[in-house]
């Protein structure tokens, strides 16, 4: 079995890897995104595991998930990134409707849960934490990461003052910030043990660019909310000019977000929560 340290994210091109792979090596949040998540996750040997996604996921983190070890189920809740993310795995996908976010699985079914960026498309996330509590076994673990809530950072405030406010995203709120989904998980018998940030400034300020470019410009405005990117291969291949200069640029831009480590002491846009279900 392969383990969490020996995922490593290619730099190079490979014959016939699935395009979701070969666009996430040029990626710069999904990246960091994956080694936060990767990291509070802890050992996935012999574990039983669960990720749940809202959209804007093309399957190349479950993948990178099912590398890392641990016996995996997916949950989304947008049938377009389902289908993605079984081409991609060769996994079943199981829906969720937002308004009445339900997991279909029994009680103490997993030792992990990983919930990534959902709960700020949900009007009523308290539903998720509970539907997490009971599909977790006692003593496991839940993962949960939402964009950093706090509208005063300067980034979000660009993002408003651009017309890329959470709408564009598909999102009901900004985020939530550490301490409130400390408190949300806390509310549904979840004791919070970690947390962590991701995508500082430089980081989140390159995404705002690459996300503007895409859903203003590329998609004449014609991207549904959510729709900050490419979502499938027919959508990747009507701005293939484009990406293919990105591709070039890569380089670059990812040394301009390693400017992050400089701003080691603030918090980034994107936050980490685990919590662990009480038991033995």
């Amino acid at each position: 079995m392969v383990t969490k340290s020996d995922v490593r994210i290619s730099d190079g091109e490979t014959g016939g890897e699935p395009w979701q792979l070969q666009m996430f090596r040029r990626t710069l949040k999904k990246r960091q995104k994956l080694r936060a998540l990767l990291d509070m996750a802890g050992s996935l040997d012999e574990q039983r595991c669960l990720l749940v996604t809202c959209g804007d996921n093309n399957g190349a983190l479950n993948w990178h998930f099912k590398q890392a070890g641990g016996r995996w189920e997916w949950v989304d809740a947008e049938e377009d990134s389902a289908a993605q993310i079984a081409a991609v795995t060769g996994d079943p996908v199981h829906p969720m409707d937002k308004a009445n976010p339900a997991l279909p699985f029994p009680e103490n079914t997993f030792d992990l849960v990983i919930s990534i960026d959902v709960h700020e498309h949900l009007e009523a996330p308290l539903a998720l934490n509970w539907e997490i509590t009971w599909v977790l076994k006692p003593g496991g673990r839940a993962v949960v990461t939402t964009p950093n809530g706090d509208p005063a950072k300067l980034a979000t405030r660009v993002k408003g003052w651009i017309g890329m406010g959470p709408e564009v995203y598909g999102h009901l709120v900004i985020g939530y910030d550490i301490p409130a989904l400390e408190s949300q998980l806390q509310d549904v018998g979840l004791e919070p043990y970690a947390s962590a940030s991701y995508s500082r400034f430089f980081t989140e300020m390159l995404e705002l660019l690459i996300n503007f470019a895409y859903v203003k410009v590329l998609s004449r405005g014609k991207a549904q909310p959510g729709q900050i990117a490419p979502q499938t291969d027919e959508a990747l291949r009507k701005v293939q000019k484009t990406y293919r200069l990105y591709s070039l640029i890569y380089p670059a831009l990812w040394l301009v977000s390693r400017l992050d480590a400089l701003l080691f002491f603030s918090r980034g846009y994107a936050v980490v929560v685990a919590a662990r279900k009480a038991g033995a």
